[in-house]
């Protein structure tokens, strides 16, 4: 279903419409929400169901109506909760919540009314916040299905903010929608099968990202990191018939003092090699190239926004899968930077790819910052649930803006502890390092490993196991698949750059 919003500083009166979406403050009614303007037939039964509490505006409820009013014959109230505890993340979920129901109306022509009540508690533009809600809450995967489910054939619907009160702006509008966009196309990756999605399939959606938006993109084979001594990343590739890919963006701006690289893993399907995974949920495993899929969906925007901060975007993709010529136990191999490295089990392989990408990126490019994304361990998911990236650092002064970015974003991150007595557990018997530590703190020690591969860069590792799909009660977050997590977080982080 194609979503186009458009933008009126116009009340919604001698406007006709198929449906009216508004925004209602919990046990505020319509007048301390903004709304007591509404024509009286258009409203009488929404303030009827407030005055009965048959709908008290609570967090992510919704309450459909049929009015009296000729020109708009559907209203769609939208619970935000209490006043005092408004923001804007709060918002961004409400209006998710009505994303979802989008196709229920049956309407093609649907408005929403922005007031100045719901900017007084945003801490983000109001219209960019309930659009990037709103298209995210629609998002559907339907690419690979047949349906005689009548919501599944409506093909466009479109969107109209009206704001009488200018509290937002047409560009902020459009802000929202390109921010919404690109987390879909994250998605979008994300829910590919292995079948169809291939780690030369990520390097053509790199192509054509950077070809849109006039960036530089280099797409390095195997035999040019054989050259390069990666060991690593091509050891992971070894039993698959795909060839590996390390991918590199390259955004620059006339006006930038300093470049961040932002690094995402990109296995497209993990078996977990010879230390082959349980079979139940491996099809789910076609989601640990999430982190390169923010990678994408952040770079596409950041593309857009052009700001003043040089951008190198890095995907290490390729298959992890058991054939003949597969990594084994007890292999070693060598390292970019050198080191190295004892195989101890060949299902912790995102560290593998993500330690010569990252080694190159800092060699290469010599950033002043480097954020990772990747669906690392099982265990991040044990420590933090669903609702939480878990975080690994060297510097607190990133580590911080890191934090601002998740808060403003709504992809929130939790910094673990990275006391050097974790990363004994990885030291080598017959190497330098190993890729697995012994026992518990299996996030820690992911990232800690990490850490020997970025020198002295200042860098933060995001581990989004549990934030990069299936991530239930957010209500601009799909019931099933792929979130997006990351991409807003990267564009927020970048676009509100301070030098480190």
């Amino acid at each position: 279903m194609k979503l186009t919003i458009e933008y009126s500083n116009k009340s919604i009166l001698n406007n006709k419409l198929d449906a009216l979406i508004v925004f209602i403050f919990e046990d505020l009614g319509l007048a301390g929400s903004g709304l007591n303007s509404l024509p009286y037939d258009l409203k009488n039964n929404l303030d009827t169901s407030i005055k009965l509490k048959v709908f008290t505006g609570k967090q992510n409820k919704c309450l459909q109506l049929f009015s009296a009013y000729a020109n708009i014959p559907q209203i769609l109230a939208v619970g935000v909760g209490k006043k005092n505890e408004m923001n804007s993340e709060s918002l961004r979920r409400a209006a998710g919540t009505a994303g979802k129901i989008l196709n229920s109306l049956k309407a093609k022509n649907i408005g929403f009314s922005v007031t100045s009540h719901l900017q007084k508690v945003s801490n983000t533009d109001v219209g960019q916040v309930l659009v990037e809600g709103l298209t995210l809450g629609s998002y559907k995967f339907n690419k690979y299905k047949e349906s005689n489910d009548e919501n599944l054939k409506l093909e466009s619907i479109k969107l109209k903010c009206f704001d009488p009160d200018n509290v937002t702006s047409r560009k902020a509008i459009k802000t929202g929608k390109m921010r919404a966009d690109s987390t879909n196309l994250a998605r979008n990756l994300g829910n590919m099968p292995a079948n169809d999605l291939k780690p030369k399939d990520l390097a053509s959606s790199a192509e054509k990202i950077a070809k849109q938006h006039k960036m530089n993109c280099t797409v390095l084979e195997e035999k040019q990191m054989k050259k390069l001594g990666m060991e690593m990343l091509l050891g992971v590739s070894q039993g698959s018939r795909e060839p590996a890919k390390l991918i590199l963006m390259e955004y620059f701006h006339q006006k930038a003092k300093q470049t961040v690289a932002l690094v995402g893993k990109g296995v497209t399907f993990d078996s977990g090699g010879i230390s082959l995974k349980p079979g139940r949920n491996m099809d789910e495993m076609k989601f640990d190239m999430c982190g390169a899929a923010a990678v994408l969906g952040a770079m596409e925007i950041i593309g857009q926004i052009n700001p003043h901060v040089n951008v190198i975007g890095v995907i290490a993709a390729t298959e992890n899968l058991p054939g003949g010529d597969a990594q084994r136990p007890g292999d070693i191999v060598t390292a970019h930077n050198g080191k190295r490295v004892e195989i101890l089990n060949t299902d912790a392989e995102g560290r593998l790819i993500l330690g010569d990408a990252l080694s190159y990126v800092v060699n290469e490019f010599k950033p002043n910052a480097v954020i990772d994304l990747a669906t690392l361990t099982g265990a991040c998911i044990t420590a933090l649930g669903h609702y939480a990236c878990g975080a690994i650092t060297n510097s607190n002064k990133l580590m911080e803006q890191v934090r601002k970015a998740a808060n403003l974003s709504g992809d929130r991150v939790w910094q673990l502890p990275c006391f050097p007595e974790y990363g004994e557990s990885i030291k080598g018997k017959y190497g330098d390092l190993q890729n697995i530590g012994v026992g518990d703190s299996g996030t820690i020690i992911g990232g800690m490993f990490l850490e020997h591969f970025v020198d002295k860069t200042p860098w933060v590792h995001l581990d989004i196991a549990g934030t990069a799909w299936n991530v239930k009660h957010i209500g601009y977050q799909p019931n099933s698949g792929a979130t997006g997590f990351g991409v807003r977080l990267l564009v927020d982080l970048v676009q509100n750059w301070e030098p480190i």
